[in-house]
């Protein structure tokens, strides 16, 4: 999956996803106010730390948030029911996702880098009570990754950027239907 990040006609920043399988998404910015826009903190933390079911693996697996905006392409006829499954099981992982992206974000934004892991840990222990999942160094790299991410936004005003293929979130099985219980009710 290809994402260009980039100033909208109206100067704030648009994610456009181009998805494998032909669909072409819109994200817009969540404000104005920082310099490096949010969701690129959340594709650098994300794709550092492995996180499949954050924003960009579960956009990778199909999913579709209500602020993003179809460009071009013609989704799956499921597109919708297969959306909804994907963002109902990923739901823990994308607060997750998004606390974590947003320590480091705040961090580069602010310019001191130097408490991440220890705040991305704090950050980790109001969601989950389980062991951190991530090495000092993976968190670090999120950060170098953000702060490389945010000096080509600076100078180029766009980045390209590509979702890993091991990434993309694993799409939970349609579950069966009432048509199909009823059948299987009067067969015993």
């Amino acid at each position: 999956m290809q994402i260009l990040f980039a100033h909208s006609t109206i100067g704030s920043a648009v994610a456009t996803v181009h998805r494998d399988d032909g669909v072409v998404l819109q994200i817009p910015a969540h404000d104005r106010q920082h310099r490096v826009p949010h969701e690129l903190a959340c594709f650098a933390t994300e794709r550092c730390l492995g996180m499949t079911g954050g924003v960009f693996g579960s956009i990778a697996a199909g999913g579709v948030f209500p602020n993003m905006r179809l460009l071009s392409g013609k989704p799956r006829y499921d597109a919708a029911a297969r959306s909804k499954r994907l963002l109902d099981a990923n739901k823990r992982a994308l607060g997750l996702a998004e606390l974590i992206a947003d320590v480091v974000h705040r961090a580069v934004e602010e310019g001191d880098t130097t408490k991440v892991p220890v705040l991305t840990r704090d950050a980790w222990a109001l969601l989950d009570s389980g062991p951190f999942p991530w090495t000092d160094e993976q968190v670090n790299e999120a950060v170098q990754d953000l702060l490389e991410l945010a000096e080509e936004w600076e100078g180029q005003g766009a980045v390209r950027v590509t979702w890993p293929e091991q990434l993309v979130a694993a799409v939970p099985a349609q579950r069966e239907g009432k048509k199909g219980r009823r059948r299987a009710e009067r067969r015993h």
